[in-house]
């Protein structure tokens, strides 16, 4: 058997959102004195103002703590608390890579949800040590038999291996420690001194100290003044301090195999830098480490800055976030409407909000985000293949030959007597309805094959809604399948506008154009001369609306006489607004393009 460090213990805390991490971790880090009574705070690792507003974790966050255990031994505890919504899975996958064990928590009053699911399977592809964990038992609410006999469902492990506690109360958490440090094993010990060799799992960024690299240890040991490399980077450099995590960077002197902490690199290109690399040594490298798959985004909007000075810090702020976050991909574009910006790619819709709230706050930034579009892939009948990710850009009907769209697997567990509900916004969304499952007494499972682009219209709003709150809603993507889509377009005085154009479902097409033509003759305000609105959709008109023209009366000044000098007037003033109708142009206010993106 191989050798284990043995008083080092790796482990990251996962479950389905509002679970109780974030407290959880709150509870180490006040048993094992990582941080000092005055300092703490709840959520005390959600170092992220926009984290502690919303009461969710963003970013994993990861925590150096020392523990005595019950024999008298010390033991080094390196905590990663991990993000729980869906659409940050990919921290999750990331912070797994570089432990050993996790503790998957589960609600009492809740029990597994969707995203409980996806974790465990997560945790036992990695071939992890799993500590099942029941929180909130002391809630009046809280029903810990039913949740520990789902548990012993979906992990097949017995009753006594699941522990009971309490995050907020500190109830059951000097177990739990115990546990950790009896299940979980300790990292491999190589006992190779010659050779460095480190996993990033995450960065951070200082404008005066460059790139700062959160690695996991694999061999050998990393100090000051060392001469590295980044294997997939391509890039040396000298170590200019290594540390630990407390949850503040605290540096120390040496980092040995096993440990969790950082290195301070000094280099000042972040977009050079990846998540995955292998830190080895420049004059004895080691062949990369296997690190992670790149994520691919499935949501792409563009993303402009309100002043077209402001373009050059974008792009900084956005290769900024891009060091912490893989996931986030942009490249630039241009709209005649709203200028230079960037095409950005999310992993979902909070993530998408996410992001702009964070270029608006941490960078100061006004922005104008596009409505929000999947990619497809279009085959033409010229026998071209193309990636499009901009509605404007998506052929007409008669140049096409097929289209491909992305579709997602969606996995709902839900209150039997919300079912009825369920399966009508599915049908309502064309959804293919695959197995439902008696998953307890009073909850059922269901599974259905979903088009991502519906996905994004507020599906999870009308789940919620239709469940009264008690749904919960995990996804993965399946891939790509034939679309039946077509580009709406709205032409203002029989000229196409690109920024409002759509690409729908055929079937939908004709309530989109309505929707659409209903919004723009609320927001656009009334010219000189009267505006036709209208939405063209398979090479016909499926709705139109117009603005009648600004009116001034003409015949005011006159006083008596005959009617026949007051109808002069008006022919002539109506042969001006025909004039006006023709030669005219429509100026599209900036104000509007901002109340049809929301």
């Amino acid at each position: 058997m191989q050798e284990t460090i043995h008083n080092t213990r790796n482990f990251s805390i996962i479950a389905h959102i509002n679970h109780g991490k974030s407290t959880l971790a709150d509870r180490f880090l006040e048993l094992t004195g990582a941080v000092e009574k005055r300092k703490m705070r709840e959520q005390y690792l959600d170092q992220m103002e926009l984290e502690r507003e919303r009461g969710i974790t963003i970013k994993m966050q990861p925590v150096r703590m020392e523990y005595l255990s019950g024999s008298k031994q010390k033991f080094v505890l390196n905590l990663i608390d991990t993000p729980g919504h869906i659409d940050f899975s990919y921290e999750v996958s990331r912070a797994l890579k570089a432990v050993e064990g996790a503790i998957l928590l589960v609600d009492a009053t809740q029990g597994i949800q969707a995203q409980t699911f996806s974790n465990a399977e997560l945790a036992k592809s990695l071939g992890l040590a799993i500590i099942p964990v029941v929180n909130k038992i002391d809630l009046p609410s809280a029903k810990i038999k039913e949740t520990k006999d789902e548990i012993i469902g979906l992990l097949n492990c017995k009753p006594e291996d699941i522990l009971e506690v309490s995050a907020k109360t500190g109830e059951g958490m000097g177990k739990l420690l115990e546990e950790i440090i009896f299940k979980i094993p300790g990292p491999a010990f190589i006992n190779d001194f010659k050779n460095k060799q480190a996993l990033v799992f995450d960065f951070g960024y200082s404008a005066h100290r460059g790139v700062i690299a959160y690695i996991r240890a694999m061999k050998g040991k990393i100090k000051k003044g060392d001469e590295l490399f980044l294997s997939q980077a391509k890039e040396k450099f000298v170590v200019q301090e290594v540390g630990f995590f407390r949850p503040e960077l605290r540096e120390t002197e040496i980092l040995s195999e096993g440990d969790i902490g950082y290195v301070i690199t000094n280099i000042k290109k972040p977009a050079i830098v990846h998540v995955g690399d292998t830190v080895t040594s420049f004059k004895n490298p080691l062949p990369p480490l296997s690190g992670y798959a790149q994520p691919k985004p499935v949501v792409f909007s563009g993303v402009y800055p309100d002043s077209q000075n402001d373009f050059s810090l974008l792009k900084h702020a956005l290769e900024r976030l891009h060091l912490s976050d893989t996931s986030l991909s942009f490249k630039e574009e241009g709209s005649g409407v709203l200028g230079r910006g960037f095409r950005c790619g999310f992993l979902g819709m909070l993530h998408l909000e996410i992001v702009m709230e964070r270029l608006r706050r941490e960078f100061n930034l006004k922005l104008i985000a596009a409505l929000p579009s999947v990619v497809y892939l279009v085959f033409l009948k010229n026998g071209k293949k193309e990636e499009i990710y901009s509605p404007a850009l998506f052929p007409e009907d008669f140049e096409i030959e097929k289209t491909f769209e992305p579709w997602i697997e969606i996995k709902i567990i839900a209150p039997h007597k919300s079912l009825s509900s369920l399966l009508k916004i599915l049908q309502k969304r064309e959804a293919i309805v695959g197995d439902i499952e008696q998953f307890t007494s009073q909850r059922v499972s269901l599974k259905a094959g979903l088009r991502l682009a519906e996905f994004m219209k507020n599906f999870f709003d009308e789940i919620k809604t239709a469940s009264q709150g008690y749904a919960s809603l995990g996804y993965k993507p399946i891939g790509s399948k034939e679309a039946d889509v077509s580009r709406l377009d709205i032409l203002l005085a029989d000229e196409r506008v690109p920024a409002f154009s759509r690409v729908v479902g055929k079937s939908q097409a004709q309530s989109e154009a309505r929707e659409l033509v209903g919004k723009l003759r609320e927001f656009l305000p009334r010219a000189l001369f009267a505006i036709k609105i209208q939405a063209k959709c398979h090479g016909r008109i499926l709705a139109a609306a117009s603005i009648s023209a600004l009116k001034k009366d003409v015949t005011g000044y006159l006083y008596g006489g005959d009617r026949t000098r007051k109808m002069k007037l008006w022919q002539k003033q109506k042969a001006g607004k025909k004039r006006l109708s023709e030669r005219g142009k429509i100026n599209i206010p900036h104000e509007v393009f901002l109340k049809m993106l929301k």
